[in-house]
């Protein structure tokens, strides 16, 4: 039996260096970019292990759960760690990082999500890699959730490691990452004697045996339709132009959170707009009103909407919109107001679905909207 997915002809080496090279220049970098075959956890855990050790200052700053993640993972290598944590329905700003750099001037590595899709925030990363530049910490950067809906640029900010994944505003598979590592990172690697090695989670591998030797031969076999994946992911981007895929998330974002507000009932959990992510929208429910089961009550409509209920003890409280990918479009958005304001009538809460699908077009439609309002 044959299958087109299956009968294909052996990923080369040269195709994937070439999709690495497209990677780069989406991210606009000089730096090496290494795609990763695994989900994005792979390259964000194997950066930090990779370049903290014992000797090593960290501010984490937190503004979501990934960043109490990457504290954590800091503390197992033995560095030493600040935590900069704010309120998750915000963002951090650079004078609070300078302040963290004022009261802990041994700080030599910071660690930072740009947007937090669990949460709906994102961080002005560009101010605040100004902030680092000026202490010459080492800055490391979870931008997953924000390439594709949001500009990420890793030599403009001064970013050492930025870790990227396809599944989201890329509107790819979850199984292929890429991290792009500057000079500087890769001497801390070097320097540093717990740096994993011969192993999965080794960037250092892919430095020595990929990059140094020119790029001919692959550590392993690659994972085939995972990378070709990522390959259309970029040539979809380029097609549309990067552009017009942020401004179309952006638009998104704008229509969800003024149709959430037409709609009553619901509020956006991310306080400030400027504050909130492009590639989702968090929604804060009543007091009275769970959150997760007013998400079962709209899903039970269409299980395909871009709903979901916050992680954890999140889930009582917030619902998430994640209008990214394909779903950043006025049509989706749409859809999950008018979704979610039939499962609120259902619980007895006044709403007005209408209302939302009007704001959310007119909002869409405003400058820095497409323009599409049948996309």
């Amino acid at each position: 039996m044959t299958h087109p997915l299956l009968d294909l002809t052996p990923l080369t080496a040269g195709r994937f260096a070439a999709i690495e090279d497209r990677v780069a220049r989406l991210l606009g970098t000089a730096q090496d970019v290494v795609v990763m075959q695994g989900e994005a956890l792979l390259p964000l855990e194997g950066a930090i292990r990779a370049a903290a050790g014992p000797g090593t200052v960290a501010l984490n700053i937190v503004t979501g759960p990934y960043g109490q993640t990457f504290g954590n993972w800091l503390r197992d290598c033995g560095a030493t760690v600040h935590d900069l944590a704010v309120p998750f329905h915000t963002a951090v700003t650079a004078e609070q990082v300078r302040q963290a750099f004022a009261e802990h001037p041994g700080i030599d590595f910071v660690s930072l999500v740009h947007a937090e899709a669990a949460t709906g925030n994102t961080n002005p990363v560009a101010e605040i890699g100004e902030a680092v530049r000026e202490r010459g910490a080492l800055f490391y950067l979870d931008a997953v959730a924000s390439v594709g809906a949001e500009p990420v640029l890793p030599d403009a900010w001064g970013v050492d490691l930025c870790v990227i994944g396809a599944q989201k505003a890329m509107g790819g598979p979850a199984g292929v990452s890429a991290v792009s590592v500057s000079e500087r990172a890769w001497a801390r690697m070097a320097a540093n004697p717990g740096a994993p090695r011969r192993s999965y989670l080794s960037l250092l591998d892919w430095k020595d045996r990929w990059i140094d030797g020119g790029r001919k031969a692959l550590l392993h076999a690659p994972a085939q339709l995972e990378m070709l994946a990522l390959e259309a992911c970029v040539e979809r981007i380029e097609a549309e132009g990067p552009g017009a895929v942020m401004t179309r998330h952006a638009a998104a974002a704008a229509a969800t959170r003024a149709g959430a507000l037409a709609l009553g009932a619901l509020e956006p959990y991310v306080y400030e707009a400027k504050d909130a992510a492009p590639v989702a929208t968090t929604l804060r429910t009543p007091s009275d009103v769970d959150a997760a089961a007013l998400v079962a009550r709209a899903l039970a409509t269409d299980p395909a909407l871009p709903l979901a209920a916050g992680g954890g003890a999140l889930a009582a409280e917030m619902i998430r919109v994640n209008h990214y990918g394909p779903d950043a479009t006025l049509t989706a958005v749409q859809a999950c107001l008018t979704a979610l304001g039939a499962a609120l009538a259902e619980t007895g809460r006044k709403a007005d679905p209408e209302g939302a699908r009007r704001a959310a077009g007119d909002a869409w439609e405003r400058p820095g909207g497409t323009g599409l309002s049948g996309a």
